[in-house]
């Protein structure tokens, strides 16, 4: 059993904060958070088990106003969405007036930005291709891209006194590959990805991107040139399922394919990045579980979902529909809403010895891959990228530690993982 909130802290990296002008101090938790500050980034877990004690309904007016739920019952509830009182037209927290984004029913990304009853139609076309069946199909070229990975990661290690960097050599390539392999998408524009995934979720507001580097031109490019050289039906990638597929009798609109796309490349790829890179990071500070884990493989199931329990990487967002009040908070319609999933797994009303990693947890029903209708159609691919890179990490990597705790750096905004991990490998 793993304390997880002993761990050593993550250095505190300067970036843009919600004003866009640099970082700006938080006064207070309770009044002031921002998701994007780097001191929330390094500190997260404490954050929301102090909230949660203190003031389980935290409120900041940064970004236009917004609010924080810590608890397993709210964070529920409002992803239940039973009472209409949210809208999950938006999910990242921008500057932007609402006006602005792609108007419903559709929204910028679905069907994670759409609302019923068209949100139900538009997540059923994706459910075939992330069925099971399909995924298993990745498991030989995953694991093939994991040990490539490992390869070279190993030689670099070789030359420097056994030091590598797991997130930026290993955890951070291998969604992106296999994303890339799904949707048809050039291998080498891993690092054209990453920078969606920086401007859109970690730091949206960090400048103005010319035309030619946002995602929109990017995809309009290549959806072009597959509506310009169809394949039969059944033997496309996913792109050309989106373009083949009707929604009531009607092939889908351009900024439908666009935005689903848009959401396969940051929801399958940072998301998993982040699940695999906390795992390495909790094995180099705890030998004992990764021995367990290397050891004892009918363990590793439990190990898998406890990973995405203790670690889970994403906080959703929701605009407030309509005015109301929660835990005696008066939620006004237009304020911002995140589901910080990653508490709501952490909260001791949910779950015995919460704040702690048990490898064999038996009882695990946690929320890591959301709550409510928006639960991640996408869970059967990320749950096997993680099971391909733990289980091919430890075949080839005996003992690792951390070089310095300090020197590892986590990402800031609504999804929470190493971005740089460096450790030392042992023979």
């Amino acid at each position: 059993m793993t304390d997880t909130t002993e761990t050593p802290t993550p250095k505190r990296t300067q970036q843009a904060g919600s004003g866009g002008e640099g970082v700006r101090p938080i006064d207070s938790w309770e009044t002031d958070f921002d998701h994007t500050h780097p001191d929330y980034a390094a500190n997260a877990p404490q954050i929301w088990d102090e909230l949660r004690d203190t003031c389980p309904v935290a409120r900041s007016e940064r970004f236009g106003g917004m609010w924080l739920p810590t608890r397993h019952e709210d964070i529920a509830a409002i992803a239940a969405n039973e009472n209409g009182w949210y809208t999950s037209h938006e999910v990242v927290v921008n500057q932007y007036s609402a006006d602005d984004v792609m108007p419903p029913p559709i929204g910028g990304a679905p069907p994670i930005t759409s609302d019923p009853p068209f949100h139900v139609d538009a997540r059923r076309l994706l459910l075939a291709p992330f069925a099971p069946k399909k995924v298993n199909e990745l498991v030989p070229f995953a694991t093939d891209f994991c040990h490539s990975l490992l390869d070279s990661a190993l030689a670099k290690a070789a030359d420097s006194d056994g030091v590598f960097d797991a997130a930026l050599d290993y955890t951070q390539a291998i969604p992106v590959r296999v994303i890339a392999e799904m949707l048809g998408l050039p291998a080498e524009d891993g690092d054209i990805f990453r920078t969606f995934i920086h401007h859109i979720v970690e730091n949206p507001i960090e400048r103005e991107l010319e035309e030619e580097e946002t995602a929109e031109y990017y995809l309009d490019r290549h959806i072009a040139e597959h509506a310009a050289n169809p394949k039969p039906a059944g033997e496309g990638d996913l792109i050309d399922h989106l373009l083949g597929v009707e929604l009531y009798g009607e092939k889908l609109a351009p900024e439908h394919v666009r935005g689903t796309i848009l959401l396969l490349i940051v929801a399958g790829i940072d998301t998993t990045w982040s699940s695999i890179g906390s795992a390495l990071w909790h094995f180099a500070q705890n030998p004992d579980d990764l021995k367990r884990f290397r050891d004892e493989p009918e363990v590793r199931p439990f190990a898998i979902e406890e990973f995405l329990r203790a670690y889970a990487p994403v906080t959703m967002a929701r605009r407030v529909a309509e005015d109301h009040e929660l835990a005696g908070c008066p939620m006004k319609a237009g304020d911002w809403m995140l589901l910080p999933f990653p508490a709501a797994n952490r909260d001791p009303d949910m779950f015995e010895d919460a704040d702690k990693f048990i490898i064999d947890r038996q009882k695990n029903r946690h929320g890591a891959f959301g709550l409510g209708i928006h639960r991640c159609l996408g869970s059967n691919l990320a749950r096997m990228e993680l099971t391909v890179a733990l289980d091919v990490f430890v075949e080839r990597v005996n003992e690792f530690e951390l070089v310095d705790p300090a020197s590892v750096r986590f990402s800031t905004g609504q999804i929470r993982g190493p971005r740089e991990l460096p450790i030392r490998v042992h023979s």
